[in-house]
């Protein structure tokens, strides 16, 4: 029976959606729930799951194409699996003992420790039955990736033993597609063009909107970072310890954010039409960098988290981004946006506003460098930070003594937990 593999029920923010990268050809056997294509939107890129088991069909709609909820992008011969042909080795190993040409199925995925595994390599393992332990892992700390995995699976297929993929080899990397070719302009000279990709035109939609509808302006300040860096050098392993979660700064800069913001609730606030609408709530936004761009995961009432939880939110943020498997509503809303440039060695910058929002502190690298204190020359690890604020809602006194909130609160960390 034929049956029509559709676009799935896209979130209410995304109307279409790019399919970038078919997984599969016509003939090709697959299992209900396999990915047959990455469908880039503007936000996230999404799996387009087989709907039954069977053989795909006919593609109608080829890489590149635009496409919305419902629409048929392929067809499937739903229940033909067992009469499918099987895929032949290759010549190399033709030579090779039957075992190796058809690997006899992993270990049970119900078995494995999936803990800490994003939900596609979740899925992936339960799906091809896989043992997670014989899978060499290209991310932090040795964690298994999504592109591990289908590396994983491709060499399998090919007749690969397994014990070859534990091999300190780069194999288990993917293929980078190829670079489209260099071209002559007209006197001559080699240049290169490439489509944006959906992430980057919204990207560049968003920024040149916030500077052409809103009222941006900056101010800066400089922050003594030695009070917060001798208090992390204290309790770092003890924290690590107890929570299983490095001790960073920026949960103390969130916690800095939200005191500021409960002072001056013009900060967190937003313009609707002719109305300002003054959240009760404290969603803030942690900027991140991925392949695809940067993108901006939300956490949600951060007055309610601890610094350990900030901690591992944005942890597992970094490693979703990583990974490609943020959702459309992990990154939808926010109050208040933090990035942070200082880790690409940024010394000091503009942030943009992310609109609606009306406020965005950007952080930057910290340096020695020579302060007068107490009538002296010394030297302190200093950090420049930067408030972009929309001045039709936040007027310059709040906005400057919201960034100086802040500068007291990270020069005297005590000040976040005495409310201070």
């Amino acid at each position: 029976m034929t049956v029509e593999v559709k676009v799935p029920t896209l979130p209410e923010s995304v109307a279409d959606g790019t399919l970038i990268n078919w997984k599969k050809k016509p003939g090709d056997p697959v299992q209900r729930g396999e990915n047959l294509v990455d469908l880039e939107t503007d936000k996230v890129v999404l799996d387009i799951p087989a709907p039954a088991d069977g053989v795909l069909g006919a593609i109608l709609r080829q890489e590149g194409a635009i496409v919305a909820t419902g629409e048929v992008i392929a067809t499937l011969e739903e229940g033909a699996v067992a009469t499918a042909a099987p895929i032949p080795a290759p010549a190399a190993s033709v030579s090779a003992p039957a075992a190796v040409a058809a690997p006899a199925p992993i270990t049970s995925a119900a078995a494995v420790d999936l803990e800490g595994l994003s939900p596609a390599v979740r899925r992936l393992a339960a799906e091809h039955s896989l043992d997670i332990a014989q899978i060499p892992g290209s991310g932090r700390s040795g964690r298994v990736t999504k592109s591990d995995v289908l590396a994983h699976l491709e060499m399998r297929k090919a007749g690969v033993p397994a014990t070859a993929a534990l091999a300190p080899a780069p194999a288990a990397a993917p293929t980078p597609a190829a670079a489209p070719p260099l071209a002559p302009d007209a006197q001559g000279r080699l240049e290169q063009r490439v489509p944006m990709t959906r992430l980057r035109a919204r990207i560049a939609e968003r920024l040149l909107m916030a500077k052409n509808t809103t009222a941006m302006l900056t101010t800066f300040n400089e922050i003594n970072m030695k009070p917060v860096m001798d208090l992390r050098s204290r309790y770092k392993d003890e924290f690590e310890k107890k929570h299983g979660v490095r001790l960073g700064f920026m949960g103390f800069f969130v916690k800095a954010v939200v005191e500021g913001l409960k002072r001056f609730p013009a900060v967190n606030g937003s313009i609707d039409g002719n109305d300002i609408i003054y959240h009760g709530y404290y969603d803030i936004g942690v900027a991140v960098s991925s392949p695809r761009g940067l993108v901006v995961p939300i956490l949600r009432d951060v007055d309610q988290m601890s610094i350990a939880d900030i901690e591992k939110a944005i942890g597992e943020f970094g490693k979703k981004a990583k990974d490609g498997t943020l959702t459309v509503e992990e990154m939808t809303g926010g109050t208040f946006t933090i990035t942070n440039g200082g880790v690409f060695g940024s010394l000091m910058s503009t942030p943009i506003l992310n609109p609606p929002q009306s406020g965005i502190l950007g952080m930057h690298a910290t340096k020695d460098r020579p302060v007068a204190e107490n009538g002296q020359v010394v030297i302190r690890p200093m950090m420049y930070v930067a408030h972009s604020y929309d001045h039709r809602i936040i007027d310059g006194k709040e906005a400057v003594t919201f960034l100086v909130a802040i500068k007291e609160g990270i020069e005297d960390p005590a000040r976040l937990l005495l409310n201070v």
